[in-house]
Parts: structure tokens; C-alpha cells; sequence
């Protein structure tokens, strides 16, 4: 194992991206961040209001529900699509189709009230639910941040792309609660309105990509030669690799994402709050306030992911965090009172998050930069499949005394740590860490 997953020689890159100057990868990066950043607050404001737009416009509950599924079946097809072939097509090219399609789906929720046209647009245009990104935009945007920085810096980098995320996400939110106060038209109307131009905004921040984002351009940080990529500028091994040809060990660790993010969906927020409320009687206002901390908390600890990193390297900074949350998650279950349990999730939200930059990091440093965007988006796939289909397993436990004494958390809480202990001991042999 240790050979498969040691990093090759280091190999000359091509001259061609020895030409290419830092300022150009540096603005690369910045315009993926932005970009995700004001999708990401186009999701937080629309998800707030889209149930409540649907019920206006006299859509049944089921309705709601399948409008939801079919926008999540389109993601995973979407992500797909561009796993396979945005390497191939052109990865600024992939992003400007998926950006115009997200605008025309915010264009068609913002004036039609034709249920089979909103189910149609859900489909094509990552409608989403929450402010994660599970989308296909994410797989892409992944592969471009890791060929536009050294390795040292790759953990930071992922850390600003999750964190301003988060913040615009939350932001979004508030934008939701201001248009709610205005009465000139629909708050959900309004709000998909400013969805599609905030795609429409996203389109043109893709238009400004560089040739130095695309699969074929070799990076001159060395993150390619590190992972030799590169040798004497072969083509074979710059070509772009299909999900279909990922190696044995790339797919293995996608599976364990996928344990990861099954294990997370059994204790999604919906899942939390209704057992606060059976358990210890919480209030819809006493909930609102603990889930406010709860969501801000994770934002602001992401900060110490590239510190953990660079001192402890990326599997630690994966693992550490994590393992110890899921040993709080546990605790949850068995907290005496109210504050206790409460103080005891907030602690656990402070660590859960941290090793989400490190992760991102991980599989662009274990991967050949040809295999970056396929991996990215077998990943976010797998992890979008598992986290739709854990709450159900989570709320099917909610019955019974069996739900008040917390299974999901106790579930989830195993999940997770059997996670973090395959990952270690399948991987701690290679020696890749931030600096490395």
C-alpha cells in the first residue's frame, strides 16, 4: 500500500507551463472562489423560500418532495457528465454551459408557475435544497484550485473556497429574511430572480478563466511534478482520465467518503432538532438559536484546517478533528439535560468541519493531475447519493423509544469513527502532507 500511494519522483514540467506566470493562477483561483461564493448565496437565499413558493402556487407537499429528488438526480447526472468528459470538452467551457443552464432554471422559477416546467428546469439547473454544493460545478472548480498553487498552499486555498462559502451561504439566508419585509412582489419570485443573475454573474467570472486552468495545462507550482505528471511532457500522462479508468485505490477511497457522508446525513439538522424536541422538549425558539451557533461555528473553525495541515499534515488534519467529533456525537446521546447535550453538539460542531478543506486537499494530492476532475466528481457523486439516502434510515429510527435515545447519533457516531480508523490505516503509509 505504502508504495502505491508514495509520491513519484519529482519530473521536469512542460515548457510551456514554465511560461505561465503565478499572477495568472493566482487570479484563477480567485475567480473560482468568487464564483462559488455567490452561487453558494444565490442557494442559501432560494432554499430558505422555494417550499413556501411551491405552496403559494398550490403545489401539494409530494410535490415539493419530488421537485427536490429530481433536482438532486439531475446533479448526480450533471456530475457525472462532467466527471466523465469536462477534461475533455474544456473545463472553462463545462462551467460556462452548467453556469447558463443554473441561470435559465432561476429565470424559469422566477416567472412560471407550470409545475412540469419547474420540474424540468430542477433538473438541468442544480436547484438546490441547502447551501452545500453538491453540484457539478464543485468537481471542476476542485481540479482548477489544485494545478493553480504549490502543495504547501493547497490546504489554505481549500479553506477559503469552503469558508467563503459558508459565510455567503448564511448571508444568503438574511437575503431571504429582507425580501420576505418587501411587498412589491413575490419573496420566492424574487428570489430566483436574483438566483439566475447571480449565475448569470458566475458565467462571466468563468468567461475570465485562463488557458492555465484546463486539464492539459501542466501547473508550474509543482503540484504536476510532485505527482509526476509530467514526465518529459509526455501526452499520455496529461490526458484527461474518465471515472471509468480511476485506478483501484482512488475508488476505494471514494467509497469511504461515501461511509463518511452516510454517516453525516443520519445526523443532519432535521434529525438533531426533532430529537432535542422529544428528548429534552427544546423550543422552536431555543432550537432556532442552537442551530444558528451550530451552522456558524463549523465557518469559523475551517480556519484552523491549513494551521493543522502544515504541522501535523493532511491525514492527521483530516482524521484528527473528525474522529474526535464523532466521540462528542457520541456523548450527545447520553447528555443528562438540555445544556449539556447542547454544549456538548456545539463542541462537536467545532471540530466536524475542519477536515473538509484537508479532504478536498487529500484527493488532489493522492490523485495524478489528469485523474483531478474525475476523482472530484466521483467523489462529490457518491457523497451526494449517501447523504440523500441516510436521513431516511436516520428518521426510520426516530420511532420509539429507540429514536429518543439517540440511535442516529450513536449510528452516525460509529459510522464515522470506523471511517476515520480504515483511513488511517490504509493510508497513514503514504507520506503526503502539506508541505511535502
Amino acid at each position: 500500500m505504502a508504495e502505491a500511494w508514495a509520491a513519484p519522483q519529482r519530473g521536469p514540467v512542460t515548457a510551456w507551463s514554465e511560461r505561465m506566470p503565478s499572477r495568472r493562477m493566482a487570479r484563477d483561483a480567485w475567480l473560482v472562489v468568487v464564483a462559488r461564493a455567490l452561487r453558494t448565496f444565490g442557494y442559501g437565499c432560494t432554499s430558505v423560500l422555494l417550499a413556501g413558493m411551491l405552496a403559494q402556487d398550490g403545489d401539494a407537499p409530494w410535490q415539493t418532495g419530488m421537485l427536490l429528488a429530481v433536482a438532486s438526480a439531475g446533479s448526480v447526472a450533471s456530475s457525472l457528465a462532467l466527471g466523465l468528459f469536462a477534461d475533455r470538452w474544456g473545463r472553462r467551457r463545462a462551467l460556462i454551459v452548467c453556469g447558463c443552464l443554473m441561470a435559465l432554471a432561476g429565470a424559469v422559477f422566477a416567472v412560471s408557475e407550470s409545475y412540469p416546467a419547474l420540474v424540468a428546469a430542477a433538473f438541468v439547473g442544480t436547484i438546490s435544497p441547502s447551501t452545500n454544493d453538491n453540484t457539478p460545478f464543485s468537481g471542476v472548480e476542485q481540479s482548477i484550485l489544485a494545478q493553480t498553487c504549490e502543495p504547501a498552499r493547497l490546504t489554505g486555498i481549500f479553506t477559503v473556497y469552503n469558508v467563503t462559502a459558508l459565510a455567503a451561504g448564511a448571508l444568503g439566508g438574511l437575503a431571504a429574511a429582507a425580501l420576505g419585509l418587501q411587498h412589491v412582489v413575490s419573496a420566492g419570485d424574487a428570489a430566483f430572480a436574483l438566483y439566475a443573475v447571480l449565475a448569470a454573474a458566475t458565467v462571466l467570472l468563468f468567461l475570465g478563466l485562463s488557458p492555465a486552468a484546463e486539464a492539459g495545462a501542466v501547473a508550474a507550482s509543482g503540484v504536476a511534478a510532485k505527482n509526476g505528471d509530467a514526465k518529459n511532457g509526455d501526452a499520455e500522462d496529461v490526458a484527461p482520465v474518465p471515472m471509468s479508468r480511476l485506478p483501484r485505490r482512488v475508488r476505494r477511497l471514494v467509497g469511504l467518503f461515501a461511509v463518511d457522508a452516510f454517516a453525516g446525513g443520519l445526523v443532519v439538522q432535521a434529525v438533531l432538532a426533532w430529537w432535542f424536541a422529544h428528548r429534552f422538549g427544546a423550543t422552536t425558539s431555543q432550537l432556532g438559536l442552537i442551530f444558528f451557533a451550530a451552522n456558524l461555528l463549523p465557518a469559523l473553525a475551517q480556519l484552523a484546517a491549513p494551521l493543522l495541515a502544515a504541522r501535523r499534515g493532511l491525514l492527521a488534519a483530516m482524521l484528527l478533528p473528525h474522529f474526535v467529533s464523532n466521540i462528542i456525537l457520541a456523548c450527545v446521546a447520553f447528555a443528562p439535560g438540555l445544556g449539556a447535550a447542547v454544549a456538548l453538539l456545539l463542541v462537536r460542531q467545532s471540530l466536524s468541519k475542519i477536515d473538509v478543506p484537508a479532504r478536498q486537499a487529500f484527493m488532489a494530492v493522492v490523485v495524478r493531475p489528469s485523474e483531478r476532475t474525475a476523482a472530484a466528481s466521483m467523489a462529490g457523486i457518491a457523497r451526494s447519493v449517501a447523504v440523500s439516502v441516510s436521513p431516511v434510515a436516520a428518521t426510520a429510527m426516530l420511532s420509539g423509544p429507540v429514536g429518543v435515545a439517540g440511535a442516529p447519533l450513536l449510528l452516525g457516531a460509529a459510522l464515522a469513527i470506523c471511517y476515520d480508523v480504515t483511513v488511517w490505516r490504509s493510508y497513514r503509509s503514504a507520506v503526503l502532507t502539506a508541505d511535502s
